[in-house]
């Protein structure tokens, strides 16, 4: 990260008010970041999922490097030791590359489902990754 004050500024505005400054948006149906999306690193599919929601290719930062700053704190930081071991970094290129594909059609819980099996059986993710938080009750 070029300037971590500048990318931890960036996920606490853009990221926060869903997210959670420290990334703990429980109890709310949406994902927990908090020590946990580091594991959608795993893959080069997961790691494009990330790059493409919604939130993340239309942000508001313009700029990709900054923008990579930013997804390299929620998931080095926020995530704590989540990412498997060896996990790059985003760089602006590979932001450049995928936030011009966002995700706009079909079912985003499924998306995330989809990519979390496939932290779970090829990264050995904990099954508990899909779960929203840790403690979510299924109705």
């Amino acid at each position: 990260m070029s300037d971590p004050e500048l990318a931890r500024s960036d996920f606490i505005e853009h990221c926060g008010g869903c997210h959670g400054p420290d990334g703990r948006s429980a109890p709310a149906a949406l994902p927990e970041s908090q020590g946990r999306v580091g594991w959608l690193m795993c893959t080069s599919a997961s790691r494009a999922y990330l790059l493409r929601l919604p939130n993340i290719a239309h942000s508001r930062i313009s700029d990709n490097a900054e923008l990579a700053d930013m997804l390299n704190y929620m998931v080095f930081v926020v995530g704590g030791n989540s990412a498997p071991v060896g996990t790059r970094p985003f760089t602006a290129e590979e932001v450049t590359r995928e936030r011009a594909h966002p995700l706009v059609s079909g079912s985003l819980t499924a998306e995330r489902a989809r990519h979390v099996g496939d932290a779970i059986r090829q990264c050995h993710a904990p099954v508990s990754l899909r779960l929203n938080y840790p403690g979510e009750k299924k109705g």
